[in-house]
């Protein structure tokens, strides 16, 4: 049997040794560490990378904003939060701050949403607000992205005497690795910015994959904005299966996240075994609400799947489809490759919404067959995204020898959004 993260809980899946040619899994999920989460946390906040200390940058601020990331990211806030508050006030306890919730493109975070990620205490005696992308009245105009896109940014954190964010740092499927910079592209930017920033000639760049920020012109963008912002300190966690902490990098918000990522993809590294059929999951709760986020995950499935070969995703989905744009435009075209073809002639400046993620499922659509396994989702909304659907694993399972022949070859990755898939 082989554990699947599925929302809140575990599907255990069974597949014969006749066909299973392997699995592949983040060296992060069982990875052990001495001493608490919490003292992770305050060994990276007592051994800055590239920068002075929070004490130091808090000492004579007067006011200060903490990025921290959405309810759809399982950063363990009710843990890193609470140290980083106590901290900041011991030195300055008159300091006024504000959190900033990174929605990007996103909803946002509703209170037992936000219950759930700080804890009740934090929510109810500390100021917290939803950055939103589309009010025009809370951005301010700071430069021009390398892509030549306009950088708006929420004006708390282009205003504030102090700008930090706390995050973690997972493989991300264009971006290289999320954490650092992503707090500010896309994480408190505009919705013009975000587009600009995701557009399909850089979405289809041979860089703008998994594990890779080097020529990565995405990154680019994101580290220019993270200058340009004046984010002075970060604090990222890298956590394991069970969305504990294994390791903390605080300081510089280039070089802290550089260091943070250099560990990470040692853990994260698994060669690429070619397969007719791949399992997939996005982790679990909370990134596979819904069919926006799964995307990522086929994504790992993608990297070792045959063309022309099966890719099966689990996950829940049980907040829909997760974008309207999203939904209506792939619903709405011909076919994923009739999709991808008109993506691909988009300029620039012309990038509509989601387009980013529209454009990576019709990529994978036009070369697999994707099952998507939930009961918590309504089929002929997958159905109508040109994607199967099944109910459970079984019956996914045999759509794909159906599909691909008994004798098919299967590769599962219980974690897809955990690995970097490498072809050497």
């Amino acid at each position: 049997m082989i554990d699947i993260p599925y929302s809140t809980k575990t599907l255990k899946i069974n597949i014969e040794d006749k066909n299973l040619k392997g699995i592949l899994v983040s060296k992060a999920e069982d990875y052990k560490v001495n001493g608490s989460q919490e003292h992770i946390v305050n060994r990276a906040l007592d051994n800055c990378i590239g920068s002075k200390s929070l004490e130091e940058l808090v000492k004579d601020k007067n006011n200060m904003v903490i990025i921290t990331s959405d309810h759809t990211r399982p950063v363990p806030s009710s843990i890193t939060m609470p140290i980083l508050l106590n901290r900041i006030r011991k030195i300055n306890p008159n300091i006024d701050i504000t959190i900033l919730i990174a929605t990007g493109f996103h909803r946002p975070t509703n209170r037992e949403e936000m219950i759930n990620k700080f804890g009740k205490n934090i929510v109810e005696k500390e100021k917290i607000i939803n950055h939103i992308s589309t009010d025009e009245s809370s951005l301010v105009n700071v430069g021009v992205l390398p892509s030549g896109g306009q950088l708006l940014l929420n004006k708390l954190a282009v205003e504030t005497e102090l700008l930090i964010a706390e995050g973690f740092i997972e493989p991300h499927f264009f971006a290289g690795f999320s954490g650092g910079r992503k707090s500010i592209l896309p994480g408190i930017a505009s919705a013009n910015t975000i587009m600009a920033n995701h557009c399909s000639e850089f979405i289809n760049n041979e860089y703008a994959r998994t594990g890779v920020i080097d020529n990565n012109p995405i990154h680019k963008d994101m580290l220019y904005a993270a200058e340009k912002a004046k984010l002075a300190f970060i604090l990222n966690v890298v956590i394991d299966a069970d969305k504990n902490i294994i390791n903390a990098f605080a300081g510089d918000s280039k070089l802290a996240h550089e260091a943070g990522c250099k560990f990470l993809m040692k853990l994260s590294s698994v060669k690429k075994i070619d397969a007719d059929i791949v399992v997939s999951s996005n982790g679990g709760y909370p990134l596979d609400q819904n069919i926006y986020q799964a995307v990522k995950g086929m994504t790992a499935a993608e990297a070792t799947c045959r063309k022309g070969g099966v890719i099966i995703m689990i996950a829940a989905c049980n907040d829909g489809h997760g974008g309207e744009s999203f939904y209506h435009t792939i619903v709405n075209s011909k076919g994923p490759k009739e999709l991808l073809e008109r993506i691909l002639k988009v300029p620039r400046n012309k990038t509509i919404p989601d387009q980013w993620e529209i454009q990576i499922l019709a990529r994978i659509l036009s070369n697999y067959t994707v099952i998507m396994v939930t009961d918590m989702c309504d089929a002929n909304m997958i159905k109508d995204m040109h994607m199967e659907h099944a109910y459970n694993f079984e019956d996914a399972l045999k759509r794909a020898y159906d599909i691909k022949g008994k004798d098919a070859e299967v590769v599962v990755i219980p974690n897809g959004v955990a690995v970097v898939v490498r072809n050497d």
